[in-house]
């Protein structure tokens, strides 16, 4: 038995260093990236130095030292345990505005493009129109309509940005329709759900796959976005949109508290840009 699991470790390890030696630096080193932040987000506990609540009005407006690795806000707070203890809710809000984006964009788009014809018309008008509105002030109705909260800024992201992903997934549908194995799949006389269930819809979405990548990073900052306007999480959350809203007041006298959530963002949001654009490139077969 034992000679058995040192032969499957050896064997997992060939296999690994054998998938990383055809991934480019870069994206290795945005996956390890993004493996931190995941780790902050699931387990911030396991990364924190500090209560990231714990108010010390002696050690406020600190600059980053041995002591607090990136500054203290106003209250004595600790800037890198805050921003450890925000990546779950930043990264949450990311995932589920992209969920709920692509469900609305598969509902709209799909049906749009299956059912053709009058329901097209009305469907591709509709995600026309929304299309037309900018994301951040659709976003910013939603969020006037139901109040700043966690599920708001998913609700109202996921919102802004199915436009974009409805019309992708209408044009990957209609041209997937009329390809092969679909027409000699109705042919055969399988039933039209059948069709869709394995034919069509799994081969739309495989391009999407990428934008998805990108889109959780893009939704982040839209939620950053709403957040610095104060239209995101209550105090005392420590979403990094949070966090670059409470320091805009202190950016002359401490700018790491604008500085690093703002790091932050853009590092989450870059890696998963540069991540989705290999992934692409890999699905279209030019890597």
């Amino acid at each position: 038995m034992s000679m058995f699991a040192e032969d499957t470790v050896s064997l997992l390890l060939k296999e690994v260093l054998a998938i990383v030696r055809h991934v480019p630096f870069r994206v290795a080193a945005c996956l390890i990236v993004i493996g931190l932040f995941a780790l902050a987000a699931i387990g911030p506990k396991v990364l924190q130095t500090h209560d990231p609540l714990a108010i010390d009005l002696r050690s406020s407006l600190q600059p980053p030292s041995f002591a607090h690795w990136l500054g203290t806000d106003q209250l004595g707070r600790d800037l890198y345990s805050r921003v450890v203890e925000g990546a779950g809710q930043s990264v949450a809000i990311g995932l589920g505005a992209t969920a709920l984006s692509m469900s609305i964009a598969i509902v709209f788009g799909g049906a749009a493009a299956l059912f053709g014809g009058v329901c097209d018309s009305i469907l591709s008008r509709i995600v026309d129109v929304l299309f037309a509105i900018p994301t951040l002030l659709l976003a910013l109705v939603v969020v006037s309509v139901f109040g700043p909260s966690v599920l708001t800024e998913v609700i109202a992201v996921g919102i802004g940005t199915a436009p974009g992903y409805a019309r992708m997934i209408r044009g990957q549908m209609l041209a997937i329709k009329g390809i092969g194995y679909v027409e000699a799949a109705k042919v055969l006389g399988h039933p039209f759900s059948r069709i869709v269930r394995r034919h069509i819809l799994p081969n739309a979405m495989n391009p999407l796959t990428a934008m998805m990548t990108i889109g959780v990073g893009q939704a982040i900052i839209w939620a950053s976005g709403l957040a610095f306007l104060g239209l995101g999480v209550a105090p005392p959350a420590a979403e990094w949109g949070a966090l670059l809203n409470a320091g805009r007041n202190y950016v002359i006298y401490a700018w790491w508290l604008e500085i690093i959530p703002g790091l932050a963002v853009t590092a989450f949001a870059l890696s998963l840009t540069i991540i989705g654009r290999h992934l692409q490139d890999r699905l279209e077969g030019r890597k």
